[in-house]
């Protein structure tokens, strides 16, 4: 009998472990893919899409499916970009107008799990461009995109006033000191965005969050599980 106990024990011990893996935020507060499943068949709102099937034309430029990101390394084992179902049908609305005008979008990041957070945090240490992984970040629930515009029939990105991910002053949304050009590309950006239920982060003129955010829980899912 006791030692059916401390086995007990033991299983107990070593379950409370497991759920309490995070080294910043509580376990309880992030969502794994199982009970994420249960959530979608209820809330179809809550599915995080392949935003590509539901905007076929939209260029993906995954950085962090690759080197090109200030980590220096693929944080992603595949380079897709997942969101919440309302922000690819928002993505879709804002991609035919922009087509009207021989312009388009390219994604550079949407949804990301948690642990992908944590590790940018523990290399960078700042909360302004690198989530407090204490919160979590806006990337986690699904919610955020960074995106940029494109010509059409070249391909190639409208001048903005810096590269994705600069760690400057210059990306903030409202920073003064640039070209003509490059502030009407950004605010003809932000204009689109925002028109359509999008509302920019301050200090990175690439990223905006969905309204509503808050209400959708931070997410620890791997691409490759969502695929599944």
């Amino acid at each position: 009998m006791k030692k059916f106990l401390l086995t007990i024990q033991s299983l107990m011990v070593f379950s409370f472990a497991l759920a309490q893996h995070y080294i910043y935020i509580d376990s309880n507060k992030v969502i794994g893919l199982k009970p994420y499943q249960q959530k979608i068949v209820d809330s179809p709102d809550y599915k995080l899409v392949e935003i590509i099937k539901y905007v076929p034309n939209i260029v993906l430029d995954i950085r962090y499916a690759t080197k090109n990101n200030f980590m220096h390394r693929p944080m992603y084992k595949l380079a897709k970009a997942y969101a919440r179902l309302p922000v690819a049908l928002a993505l879709k609305v804002i991609q035919d107008e922009l087509n009207k005008q021989g312009l388009g979008l390219k994604i550079y990041d949407s949804y990301r799990p948690y642990a992908v957070t944590v590790m940018f945090y523990e290399m960078a240490k700042d909360t302004t461009f690198v989530a407090d992984p204490r919160k979590g970040s806006r990337h986690n629930r699904g919610c955020a995109i960074d995106l940029t515009v494109i010509n059409l029939k070249t391909g190639k990105e409208l001048n903005m006033p810096t590269d994705f991910d600069s760690f400057s002053v210059k990306a903030a949304d409202n920073y003064p000191h640039l070209s003509k050009e490059k502030i009407a590309n950004r605010e003809m950006l932000k204009s689109v965005m925002q028109a359509h239920g999008f509302k920019i982060y301050h200090s990175e003129w690439w990223h905006y969050d969905y309204n509503g955010w808050p209400s959708f829980p931070v997410m620890d899912i791997a691409f490759e599980e969502l695929g599944q």
